[in-house]
């Protein structure tokens, strides 16, 4: 793994090591006060190199692309709202996904299965454990975002946590953007969801992030998007743990995300 991964700077394999302890605090701390943490340079360049040449024909000739006009909440309605709420304003979203079934005995495959890295994640979000998803389409993915599309509209994801590595950054745009926080269980925060759609946010913030880098954040509570992409396309991994196993999506759901079912 230390021809993949930078494990003298993230020493991730060393579970009791003072640098480890120090790392899974330092993130704790960032996500706590940030709602996000990153590791610039996690992945290797030779192992980026790999995963380009891997994925790189697949995502021309063998991905999946989707175009969609959506609101953040991916809802026809939300009970309670009046469908005239600015909150309910659309975004328009376009990618292109190779899912996991794709790059099997892959670098992605190979660093997306390391239990060195569920574990520390796990610890970072203080959870007893994390563990590989048994989907064989949603495990790991790739999305492309292409020049002069509209890339990733604002949105909450389904799940808790969002776990993203970037393989490549766009010539330019493509920038990753968030608003942390914005909703909870006792508020959904409709007021601010409208005023980021508005541009009149300013909590909104934009992260700089280079090829190699791992991003985690709390994508259920934090709206955030891509934004357009011109020049060279941007390429990005998923990464999707869950914290119990043999989760899998239904095949309504391999179909909406995927267009086909496992």
């Amino acid at each position: 793994m230390h021809t993949l991964l930078d494990l003298e700077r993230y020493p991730l394999d060393q579970l009791q090591s003072p640098s480890l302890l120090a790392l899974v605090e330092r993130c704790r701390q960032r996500l706590a006060r940030h709602g996000m943490f990153d590791l610039p340079g996690l992945l290797q360049p030779e192992a980026i190199r790999l995963s380009l040449a891997h994925v790189g024909p697949l995502l021309a000739g063998a991905s999946f692309s989707h175009s969609r006009t959506h609101n953040v909440y991916f809802e026809q309605s939300v009970p309670g709202l009046p469908a005239d709420h600015p909150a309910l304003g659309t975004v328009q979203t376009t990618n292109h996904t190779v899912c996991a079934d794709q790059i099997q005995d892959s670098v992605l495959s190979e660093v997306y299965a390391w239990p060195a890295l569920a574990g520390f994640l796990a610890r970072v979000m203080d959870k007893p454990a994390l563990y590989p998803m048994a989907d064989p389409l949603a495990s790991v993915n790739v999305m492309e975002y292409r020049d002069g599309e509209p890339a990733l509209g604002w949105h909450f994801d389904r799940s808790e946590f969002t776990i993203t590595l970037l393989l490549r950054a766009a010539g330019s745009g493509g920038a990753f953007q968030y608003r942390a926080a914005i909703r909870s269980p006792q508020d959904p925060g409709y007021d601010t969801v409208a005023q980021v759609l508005a541009g009149r946010d300013p909590e909104v913030r934009t992260l700089a992030i280079t090829a190699g880098t791992l991003i985690l954040f709390r994508g259920q509570s934090t709206l955030h998007r891509v934004t357009p992409v011109s020049g060279q396309s941007r390429i990005v991994a998923t990464l999707s743990y869950c914290e119990t196993p043999g989760v899998r999506f239904s095949p309504a759901e391999q179909r909406g995300f995927y267009g086909r079912e496992a």
